[in-house]
């Protein structure tokens, strides 16, 4: 039983932030490949300033993650914040939700993931060829440029670290350790389902 939940939790991964009418890839899934980012970049500077929470202690429990959802599902359209990335000229409204009623209004936090600020992945999905593709840039991004993810609780400032390519049912992008981290993903290559992007980030002190 317990194998059918995961294989039925991993199908519904491979449809997660890929808009319906971005075309389908071949039925022979590629292999997952890594694809770590090296080249280096001038950072990006802001004049707005960052705040941060004070650290977290290690006695708070890791958030859990919801199963990944019917891409389809009715969701609610709830804004949960503003995602910023200058590198790539991005500047959203983050909704609470990674369905596909979601994220076609704009990038998406994974329920039960970590919020901004705090301890934990937070974990992010967008399109990228379809609606305002808001993540069509994302392979453009190296080690060191910034992000800013701005709540009720403040606006925190996270550094890419990495960035891989991966099978659309790795569902370990949404996995929950110790530390502030931040993962974004999308659908890879553009205009394909055959992969995911993903990039990820960390909190900067």
């Amino acid at each position: 039983m317990k194998r059918r939940i995961a294989l039925a939790s991993l199908a519904a991964l491979s449809l997660v932030a890929c808009g319906s009418d971005e075309p389908q890839a071949a039925d022979t899934v590629a292999p997952s490949t890594t694809r770590a980012t090296t080249t280096s970049s001038s950072t990006t500077t802001t004049s707005s300033t960052t705040t941060t929470l004070e650290p977290t202690t290690t006695t708070e429990a890791l958030p859990v993650p919801a199963p990944p959802p019917d891409p389809h599902a009715d969701e609610p359209i709830v804004e949960v914040g503003i995602i910023e990335i200058p590198k790539i000229e991005v500047v959203k409204t983050m909704f609470e939700g990674v369905s596909l009623t979601v994220l076609d209004h704009g990038p998406g936090h994974w329920p039960g993931t970590a919020m901004p600020g705090h301890r934990g992945n937070v974990v992010i999905a967008g399109h990228r060829t379809s609606h305002d593709r808001p993540f069509r840039r994302l392979d453009e991004l190296v080690p060191g440029d910034e992000m800013f993810l701005s709540t009720l609780e403040g606006r925190f400032r996270y550094l890419v670290v990495s960035t891989e390519v991966v099978d659309p049912t790795a569902i370990r992008i949404i996995e929950q350790r110790d530390g502030h981290t931040a993962t974004l993903f999308a659908c890879h290559p553009p205009g394909s389902t055959r992969e995911r992007i993903v990039v990820h980030l960390e909190l900067a002190d």
